[in-house]
């Protein structure tokens, strides 16, 4: 079985770095990105199996980039992240096909938990 593939989406670079070596200890093979652009570009190269994507990100956001990752490939799994309650957004990002949401600040164990849940299924 191969290693599954994550994408951490956050422009903040502790939360990244975080995810980052968290995930990195269970296992997975993790990619990170600043901003939607370089996001994409490792969606199109390395086709993750799970993006965790902030909602808030500068240029292009969490919404937008999630529609560019379903259209390259809608399997892809999609963890929201908020640092705010913005309920709309979410809604769409779940219609838009997200898995699911966290908001910042998370518990690490429930976020592990939860992608490890998205990676079974």
């Amino acid at each position: 079985m191969r290693e599954k593939k994550i994408l951490i989406v956050d422009d903040q670079y502790g939360i990244r770095i975080l995810l980052f070596e968290v995930l990195g200890k269970e296992g997975y093979t993790t990619f990170q990105a600043a901003n939607g652009k370089k996001a994409l570009e490792i969606v199109e190269k390395e086709s993750p199996d799970l993006v965790i994507l902030d909602m808030k990100i500068p240029g292009m956001d969490g919404i937008e980039i999630l529609k560019h990752i379903k259209k390259i490939n809608k399997d892809i799994k999609v963890i929201m992240m908020t640092a705010y309650g913005e309920l709309d957004m979410i809604k769409e990002a779940t219609q838009l096909g997200a898995s699911t949401h966290f908001t910042k600040p998370f518990d690490i164990d429930e976020l592990r938990l939860a992608v490890s849940k998205q990676l079974v299924s």
